[in-house]
């Protein structure tokens, strides 16, 4: 016997979160409410706000925690198949793009905690390491935002030669490095530093100043710059 899929439409209309939003706006809907629109749908046993009640559980009840979980972490829940798991993860990240298109993009880079905040951002979700780089012009504005690679949780190896390359396309004149440390651990390893003068070292031949090297967790920030270490 087919099981039978209950619609939104078909709950009671104090329990439509489609209706609600309609009428009241979205700001006035629970977090779980939001999510059973994106999931749509429940099923025999369960409404879509039922699941979207055991989603947030699994990501602890914080949308923070939320983000974090991958599609097969959410299709651990019964009722939750790849499709509202992909609906669910792809939410996610426009949120993070959301938040990430800062002003300070637009603006000249004048503070290290200005960047530390947009990385915190981009970054936080992030269970591995992840080293990125800004590019900016001779105003010192963010032309580029570029990923140049992802590791485990101890550790990403970073190309000096990819990061130039992308200097030279980009007509960037000055660069700030930055990687993230899941462990929450902001002191920099010797490995990080190694690799700072390494790609400092690169860079005066082309005559791009590195301005920073900034370690970003969840806890807070380290500015090679502000320490004087570069």
């Amino acid at each position: 016997m087919q099981e039978h899929k209950y619609s939104i439409k078909e709950w009671a209309k104090d329990d439509r979160p489609r209706e609600k939003l309609l009428y009241t706006g979205a700001e006035n809907l629970s977090n779980s409410e939001l999510l059973a629109i994106l999931i749509q749908t429940g099923n025999r046993h369960k409404s879509a706000i039922d699941l979207a009640k055991e989603v947030l559980k699994l990501g602890k009840d914080s949308l923070a925690e939320l983000g974090k979980l991958s599609v097969k972490e959410l299709m651990k829940i019964k009722g939750i198949g790849e499709a509202k798991a992909i609906t669910i993860a792809a939410s996610m990240e426009l949120c993070r793009r959301r938040q990430s298109a800062a002003p300070i993009q637009r603006e000249a880079v004048r503070a290290s905690q200005d960047i530390a905040r947009l990385l915190q951002i981009k970054f936080r979700d992030h269970r591995h390491e992840v080293f990125a780089v800004l590019y900016l012009n001779r105003a010192n504005k963010i032309k580029h935002f570029e990923v140049v690679s992802e590791g485990g949780i101890s550790g990403t190896i970073a190309d000096p030669r990819i990061i130039l390359r992308k200097a030279l396309e980009q007509d960037a004149v000055s660069l700030i490095l930055c990687h993230n440390h899941p462990s929450g651990s902001l002191k920099p390893s010797r490995a990080d530093e190694q690799l700072t003068f390494k790609i400092k070292e690169a860079a005066g031949f082309f005559d791009i100043n590195i301005l920073d090297h900034i370690i970003v967790s969840e806890d807070g920030y380290f500015s090679f710059a502000d320490e004087g270490i570069i």
